[in-house]
C-alpha cells in the first residue's frame, strides 16, 4: 500500500472520528425536541428540570417554528425529531400537512376546546396577550395609552411601533387584536386597515424584526407586542416599563406542542409531553411571564407580576385555523391600502 493511499486512509478515518465526536449527544438523547431553545420562554431551565425529574435528556434546539416544519418535512420518511414546540399557525400548518402524531397527554381535557386540536395533533402549552408593551421612560412624561384609540393622538405621533403584519406572526396577530377590538371579524378586516391607515398618518414605525431590544432601548416608546415580553423588561431591565392591556380588548395568542409522525421515541416523548402540562411545569411557564394553558393556582410572588384578572378578561381567544385561513386577504389588503 502506498504511503498516499495510507495518507489518506488516516484523513478519512480522522475526518469520520470528528464526525462522530458530535454523534453521543444525538444518541444519548432520549427525546428531540424541535424549536425548544434555551433563552426563550426559559427553556433552558424547562430541559433541566425535565431531566432531573424524568432522567430524560432533551437537547436544546433553536431553531423557529417556520424551521422545525421545513425540517420536519426534510425528515418525513426517516423522523428525526419526536416532538415540536410551535405558534399556533405553525401548529395548525404541520397538522394539515399531515406531519403530527395525536396524542392527547394528562390534563388534556383541561385546555379549552379553542386552544388545542380535537384530536391532538397539537394543543397550547402557555400563552401570550397581544397589548401594549411601553417604555415609560421615552415617553418623557407623555401618559402611558389606555386605550388602542389613544395611539392616534398628536401626542404619540412617532412613538409607536408595530411589526409588518406581512411578514411577522406578531404583526398579523397585532393586526387581528385591533380588528377584534372594534368590531370586525376574519371575514371584515375594515377595522383594522382604517385603524392602521390612521397610525400611518400619525408616523407609526413598521419594523419587520423583532423589536424587543428597540423598545428597551426607548427607540420606539410603545410597542404592539406580547405581555411576556414587556414583563420580561419590567423585571429583568433598568428603567421603567409597563403593560397595557388596551381597554377596546385583545386577543391571546397560544404556543403550542405536538408530536411528531412516526416519532423515534414515541413512549418518552409522551411522558415529556405529559410533564409539559402538570402543575410543576405550568407554573415555570408561568416564572418566565407566559400565562399557563390550564388553570393552575399560581404563587402569590409569581401572580402578583401579571396584571390583575380583571384586565386580562378583555382578551378574546380567537379561532387562529379561521384567522391563518384568512391571513392572505388581509394582507393582500394591507399592501393595497395601507402601505
Amino acid at each position: 500500500m502506498s504511503v498516499k493511499l495510507r495518507f489518506r486512509d488516516y484523513l478519512l478515518a480522522a475526518i469520520a472520528g470528528t464526525f462522530m465526536l458530535g454523534l453521543p449527544q444525538a444518541r444519548a438523547a432520549d427525546v428531540i425536541c424541535y424549536n425548544c431553545p434555551p433563552e426563550w420562554a426559559d427553556w433552558g431551565t424547562m430541559l433541566k428540570t425535565i431531566k432531573a425529574d424524568l432522567n430524560i435528556d432533551i437537547p436544546q434546539d433553536n431553531k423557529n417554528s417556520g424551521q422545525a416544519i421545513a425540517q420536519i418535512i426534510a425528515e418525513k420518511a426517516s423522523p428525526v425529531a419526536d416532538i415540536a414546540y410551535l405558534g399556533v399557525n405553525a401548529g395548525i400548518s404541520a397538522a394539515a400537512q399531515g406531519l403530527t402524531g395525536a396524542y392527547k397527554p394528562a390534563k388534556f381535557d383541561e385546555i379549552s376546546d379553542g386552544l388545542k386540536d380535537p384530536n391532538g395533533n397539537w394543543w397550547t402549552v402557555h400563552q401570550g396577550t397581544l397589548g401594549l408593551f411601553v417604555n415609560v421612560d421615552a415617553l418623557q412624561g407623555k401618559p402611558v395609552p389606555a386605550c388602542w384609540a389613544d395611539l392616534k393622538k398628536p401626542e404619540y405621533k412617532g412613538l409607536v411601533g408595530y411589526l409588518d403584519p406581512t411578514s411577522a406572526a406578531v404583526g398579523y396577530v397585532s393586526a387581528v387584536a385591533i380588528n377584534t377590538a372594534f368590531g370586525g371579524t376574519l371575514e371584515n378586516f375594515t377595522p383594522a386597515i382604517d385603524y392602521l391607515k390612521a397610525l400611518r398618518a400619525n408616523e407609526a414605525i413598521v419594523t419587520k424584526q423583532t423589536s424587543y431590544a428597540r423598545t428597551v432601548s426607548g427607540e420606539i416608546p410603545i410597542l404592539m407586542d406580547y405581555d411576556f415580553n414587556a414583563y420580561r423588561a419590567k423585571y429583568k431591565e433598568n428603567g421603567a416599563f409597563a403593560f397595557v392591556i388596551p381597554c377596546e380588548g385583545t386577543v391571546n395568542f397560544p404556543y403550542v406542542m405536538t408530536m411528531v409522525k412516526n416519532a423515534p421515541h414515541p413512549e418518552k416523548a409522551r411522558a415529556v409531553l405529559d410533564y409539559l402540562l402538570s402543575d410543576k411545569a405550568q407554573i415555570m411557564w408561568a416564572n418566565a411571564y407566559l400565562r399557563p394553558a390550564r388553570s393552575v393556582a399560581l404563587p402569590a410572588d409569581i401572580k402578583s407580576r401579571f396584571l390583575p384578572d380583571s384586565h386580562y378578561a378583555r382578551a378574546k381567544t380567537v379561532d387562529w385555523g379561521a384567522a391563518q385561513a384568512a391571513q392572505k386577504d388581509f394582507q393582500t389588503r394591507y399592501l393595497k391600502e395601507v402601505r
